[in-house]
């Protein structure tokens, strides 16, 4: 049974407002890392959300929950290390990002999304090895870090592994359906895909 749109607003109640969505997902806020029990389990709920969410709207509300309880993982030394990380590499100066993203890693190794923010980086740089790398680790770390396999894809894509690329997607997809642009992403990959066949 799919849960209304209050029972996920339900799930965003005591989080703050996340920025609006970018690629790469939002900075994270600087805040106390939350207890890691009461995390797990709060986001046990927003990934429950996440998956029956009815439609785009309810996908964005609970995918703006999963993204919010991510960054309170991070202490506040952790979060400003990568948003000064995240502007740099939006800004096109990935090998600076790359000193801060290090650094955040160095400090909490065990936070998922500062593996997936390098692995951006290491991407941007031209360093397909070293983004392969980070985004394993994600996903060792936490298996359900879509975006993860967003970013897995797009590099599987641009190494012309069109099957592969689609197996990560498919797989994102499976964790959050409602992914806004998915269905004409998943299309593109499938036909892709289906020529990389014959």
């Amino acid at each position: 049974m799919r849960p209304a749109l209050p029972a996920l607003t339900a799930i965003l109640m005591g989080l703050a407002a996340p920025a609006p969505a970018q690629l790469g997902g939002p900075a994270l806020p600087v805040q106390s890392p939350a207890a890691p029990e009461l995390l797990q389990r709060e986001l046990d709920r927003a990934f429950d959300a996440l998956r029956t969410a009815p439609d785009e709207a309810g996908g964005r509300m609970a995918e703006a929950a999963v993204r919010q309880l991510w960054s309170r993982q991070a202490t506040p030394a952790v979060a400003l290390l990568l948003n000064r990380g995240i502007r740099t590499l939006r800004g096109g100066q990935a090998a600076d990002a790359l000193e801060d993203f290090d650094a955040a890693i160095l400090l909490e190794p065990r936070l998922a999304d500062s593996w997936h923010w390098r692995a951006q980086a290491h991407a941007a740089v031209g360093d397909r090895q070293g983004a392969a790398g980070d985004l394993r680790e994600s996903l060792r770390l936490e298996p359900r870090h879509f975006p993860a396999l967003v970013t897995l894809s797009q590099l599987q894509e641009e190494a012309r592994d069109a099957s592969g690329a689609l197996r990560s997607f498919r797989a994102a997809l499976e964790i959050h359906p409602r992914l806004a642009g998915g269905a004409a992403r998943l299309r593109e990959l499938v036909r892709a895909a289906e020529g990389e066949a014959m």
